[in-house]
């Protein structure tokens, strides 16, 4: 993951060399550039895409000399096909217990989260994309805060890219939580610190919503966006340039999804939908998932019920196949309902095929995690499944969270054909026969 950055910023380095005094705001490396040679600028309209650079519709690669010297040898062949791994993660919904432990674990000094999300190993960092839902806003201009005003130490962002993940939808009811200012706060952070990460589903401006984030993984490129049911009410002041898209926005929404398939291989629409901590798929939801598919996105990542709900294949109207995980649950949180102690991370594997373009879904499946914490709330982690025990359960801070109520939520949620292989054996009675 860190690899594939660091190549991007070298690669838009020489970019940059080439194109002299272009000057520009999206999208940037992490290395920060300090010093233009003083030409004539000139306009760049595109954006820069994981070494490559994106003109209107048009995509230019980068040229390099021939490494060996020899004009005569061949270019690397192009295979056939091409595939890249996606993982997706539900509500990083950060209440007062988590942030006092990081600072804790910090020292004092600052936020250290990431002990709370350590039992997750390489679950993440493991796949060529992960997608997070950040559930509340980050951002250092506000102090720390928790229901209903959420809003995160900027150290957040940094311990969840270090976990590997590589693209953030801020697309849900909280992202109003500190109002205008907040939105503007934890937007300009992610641009000013993570420039070339994919931070969608709330905008600056019209023109920055228009501005679909793409990310090129292993030669497969993949649009983001994202929508939002509600804020809990609150609404941007009446001349705000800011931009949140509401599901009610349907004729916005199928233009932005339609684009979002001519100019990538792959669209990835993260939905904020459904009935809080319930696990039954409404047909809203389901409604919805199917128009998304009809207009062109391949994959739909729902939110918001802050507990697991099912997943299927859809089979949109132009032959393609997508597919939606309805609810992933949240990632963590110390909420008070033992349903919400059951989440998802959802897989599922992109393949492309370069002579038609054609992509193709397979391998969708669920890994089954529970989210622990004892009841001085002075430890709060994220467990597999295979690392959960009843004797943690007996001691988690919300009563009735029983080991036996964890594996009834994922055998009655999770399809069996879409259980995570290594998981299987602990949901599902085997045959012994």
């Amino acid at each position: 993951m860190e690899q594939k950055k660091r190549a991007g910023g070298l690669l838009l380095g020489l970019m940059l060399s080439v194109m002299g005094g272009c000057t520009w705001q999206p999208m940037p490396s992490e290395t920060e550039i300090t010093e233009l040679p003083q030409t004539t600028a000139l306009p760049f309209t595109g954006k820069v895409i994981k070494g490559s650079v994106q003109l209107d519709d048009e995509t230019v690669e980068p040229a390099f000399e021939n490494s060996s010297g020899n004009e005569d040898e061949p270019a690397e062949e192009i295979p056939a096909q091409v595939s890249a791994t996606i993982v997706c993660a539900g509500d990083n919904l950060i209440h007062t217990p988590i942030y006092r432990n990081a600072k804790i674990a910090a020292g004092g000094e600052g936020y250290e989260f990431s002990p709370s999300y350590e039992h997750l190993g390489t679950l993440i960092s493991d796949a060529d994309l992960a997608i997070l839902n950040q559930e509340t806003i980050i951002s250092d201009d506000f102090e720390p805060d928790t229901y209903p005003s959420f809003c995160t130490p900027s150290e957040m962002a940094r311990d969840m890219t270090e976990l590997g993940f590589d693209a953030f939808s801020v697309s849900n009811n909280h992202v109003l939580d500190k109002g205008e200012a907040g939105l503007i706060s934890t937007l300009n952070f992610w641009r000013e610190n993570y420039p070339d990460i994919p931070v969608y589903g709330a905008y600056l401006s019209e023109d920055d919503m228009n501005d679909i984030r793409t990310l090129d993984v292993n030669g497969i490129r993949f649009a983001f966006l994202g929508y939002t049911e509600h804020t809990n009410g609150r609404s941007l002041p009446a001349g705000s340039e800011c931009r949140v898209v509401y599901m009610s926005e349907e004729d916005l929404i199928e233009q932005q999804v339609k684009r979002a398939a001519e100019i990538s291989d792959c669209v990835i629409v993260s939905v904020h939908f459904g009935i809080e901590v319930s696990n039954i798929v409404t047909d809203q939801q389901k409604d919805f998932s199917r128009k998304l598919a009809d207009w062109g996105a391949d994959i739909v990542i729902g939110t918001q019920p802050h507990t697991i709900q099912s997943m299927e294949y859809l089979d949109a109207a132009d032959g393609r196949r997508a597919f939606v995980f309805y609810c992933l649950g949240n990632l963590i949180s110390t909420m008070d309902n033992p349903l919400s102690m059951a989440e998802i991370l959802g897989r599922i594997t992109v393949t492309k095929d370069n002579p038609t373009g054609k992509i193709t879904l397979s391998d969708a499946n669920a890994v089954p995690l529970v989210n622990q914490f004892t009841r001085a709330y002075d430890y709060i982690a994220m467990y597999p499944l295979d690392q959960y025990t009843p004797a943690m359960a007996a001691n988690h801070a919300i009563a009735g969270t029983t080991y036996e109520l964890m594996i009834r939520l994922f055998r009655e949620n999770i399809p069996e054909e879409f259980m995570a292989e290594e998981y299987r054996h602990l949901v599902y009675p085997q045959d012994t026969q």
